[in-house]
């Protein structure tokens, strides 16, 4: 039986992605990560079996990296978006598999011109944000890694403790802090939360081109906006989806959708509906915000999985029934069908 060195086993990532890309371009090829996760599994077995090894199809749903193969191991990360960039695995990598000491990642980019590509886990982590953990931000092939900004290999980080890999984690965030701005408080073990940027910043504070786009990811998730005014609690979801995933705070909530100083941006005139005519303005960005964001935010805050081409529609749905005395779905997005 052959050895398989680290320098064969990349060669073997390089034709799996060489080939996944192929796929990719087909049409349509994989719409769902389970469906390109699934090819990975089926086409490694294939490359690897000449080495006696072979890729586990029903592994444990926590294990760290998704595909353990003797001594190597695969993240698998996947995104319908144009981007190489992802929320990877909890820094305290307590679901990681003992017998693996060279971990990838395969990444399925479908946006944009769909492509594969791989690249050594230890280079691809490149920032840290918190969610229930603190994870790891990865990005394909990186002008630099999180390890060489803090000054330790991934190797000698993953020897660490959970007290000392924060220590690591807190000199970053700290590092990176702008004026006035300040540091999220980071546990040393797991705790509840979503995930947040480390630096919290208010959002009266930010340029109008960000307010937009923070505005338009919460108003997606969140059509509970569009309920009644004197509705309690209609904006909690989308003021605390600002501070949990952007570090952003809001003391004013109505400062979001319901104050003149939104609602009147594109037209000066009194009255009317601002929620209307404050989400009219932002409806492009709605849209940008439907095709980028990540599905595990529609199935935390829409209780499902819902593929980006749909996004639009099924926030029609949602908000035409929560609204009261008038339907969104009217003036709203009007090249859209609010059909189930």
């Amino acid at each position: 039986m052959k050895e398989l060195t680290p320098e064969g086993f990349e060669s073997i990532l390089a034709e799996l992605c060489a080939k996944l890309t192929a796929e990719s371009r087909t049409g349509g090829k994989f719409a769902k990560s389970t469906q390109f996760e699934t090819r990975v599994r089926e086409v490694l077995q294939r490359l690897v079996s000449p080495y006696g090894l072979a890729v586990d199809f029903d592994p444990h749903p926590y294990v760290f990296p998704d595909i353990v193969l003797g001594i190597f191991g695969v993240e698998v990360k996947f995104t319908t978006g144009d981007t190489w960039r992802s929320v990877a695995n909890s820094v305290f990598e307590s679901t990681r598999s003992q017998t693996v000491e060279h971990i990838y990642i395969v990444f399925g980019k479908m946006g944009g011109e769909p492509a594969v590509d791989w690249d050594r886990y230890d280079n691809c982590v490149i920032h840290v944000r918190t969610s229930h953990v603190p994870r790891f931000e990865v990005q394909i092939r990186p002008k630099e890694s999180l390890f060489a900004k803090i000054g330790i290999s991934y190797k000698d980080f993953a020897q660490l403790s959970i007290l000392e890999r924060m220590e690591h984690i807190r000199k970053y965030a700290r590092s990176r802090l702008k004026k006035g701005e300040r540091l999220w408080w980071l546990e040393d073990r797991p705790e509840g939360g979503h995930s947040l940027p480390i630096q919290a910043r208010l959002y009266m504070s930010l340029e109008q081109s960000e307010k937009r786009e923070l505005r338009a990811e919460a108003a997606l998730l969140c059509p509970e906006i569009v309920k009644p005014s004197r509705s309690k609690h209609k904006y909690d979801d989308a003021t605390l989806y600002l501070l949990t995933y952007h570090g952003v705070l809001c003391p004013q909530a109505r400062d979001l959708f319901s104050a003149g100083s939104v609602a009147m941006r594109s037209d000066s005139k009194r009255g009317g509906n601002y929620v209307l005519r404050a989400l009219l303005d932002i409806q492009e960005e709605m849209r940008s915000a439907a095709a980028k964001l990540d599905d595990a935010l529609f199935v935390e805050y829409w209780g499902r999985s819902v593929p980006a081409e749909r996004r639009i529609k099924e926030w029609l749905l949602r908000a035409d029934s929560l609204a009261v005395g008038w339907i969104p779905s009217e003036s709203l997005f009007k090249n859209e069908k609010a059909t189930t």
